[in-house]
């Protein structure tokens, strides 16, 4: 079942995201969640975004804007690193509270309060129109990577903060594509070194429970969800696209945040 589940859900949102520039991550680290706790989650979804995206660098990397790449994506890298390490004290904190819904016990701990409250956050960006026209000046693109590198490596949110200040380049569609698809290669690889050391001894027994196989077909699953986007590039708007991406991320961000997920 975890199968299914997992890579059903890789393969759709895969295809979705080729064209919003974000929502892997976010929505598939809820889904291993169910099966894995958080910090082995947000390491394995990383993985798996990290594989899907280097495949994405074949179908349209090409097309990347390699000045504005540099701006943003070394900015990202760095404070991926700091995000990283965060989650790791966030991860070995002491569960806050407690509580039962029937036979199910329910932890509130500080990763998943942490986590679901920036889920949220993102998802608001998406269902709000106000927020969804929020970019910024391109002069602020070193600050706008600091920023999506932090919350990546914390979170894995990172495309949504990406997209908002890449919007206002003044790329075309595939350009912008290319270019948030480098950015996002750069920032898994900062962000994946640290979860490697960070989590392997701590959560050594959940390495060893099949999660790699899970990862390998989730991976496999991405890469055919963005091939499948890639051959519908011109045919669905960003707009339906961030909806949908909205309603999945708040309901997931709050079963998060209330200890359900």
């Amino acid at each position: 079942m975890d199968y299914t589940i997992v890579c059903l859900a890789a393969l759709i949102v895969s295809a979705l995201t080729l064209f919003s520039g974000f929502g892997l991550g976010t929505l598939l680290m809820p889904v291993f969640a169910i099966f894995f706790p958080v910090p082995i989650a947000i390491a394995a979804t990383a993985a798996v975004h990290l594989a899907n995206n280097l495949f994405k660098i074949v179908l349209v990397g090409k097309r990347a804007d390699f000045g504005i790449v540099l701006r943003f994506g070394v900015p990202a890298m760095a404070t991926a690193f700091v995000g990283a390490s965060l989650l790791g004290m966030f991860a070995s904190m002491p569960v806050i509270a407690s509580y039962s819904i029937g036979e199910a016990v329910h932890d509130l701990t500080a990763v998943k309060l942490v986590i679901g409250v920036l889920i949220i956050t993102f998802a608001l960006f998406d269902l709000i129109p106000r927020l969804d026209e929020i970019s910024f000046d391109k002069r602020y693109l070193v600050l706008g990577g600091a920023l999506s590198g932090f919350f990546g490596g914390l979170s894995g949110n990172q495309g949504a903060l990406r997209s908002a200040f890449l919007l206002k380049t003044g790329l075309s569609k595939e350009v912008f594509i290319g270019t948030g698809v480098v950015c996002a290669v750069i920032t898994d690889c900062a962000r994946l070194s640290v979860y490697g050391v960070a989590f392997y001894h701590s959560w050594s027994g959940e390495l060893d429970s099949g999660i790699g196989g899970l990862v390998i077909a989730a991976s496999l699953a991405a890469f055919l969800g963005a091939f499948i986007g890639s051959r519908l590039i011109k045919k669905i708007t960003m707009r339906v696209i961030r909806l949908i991406v909205g309603v999945m991320m708040l309901g997931l961000g709050l079963g998060i945040a209330t200890g359900l997920i």
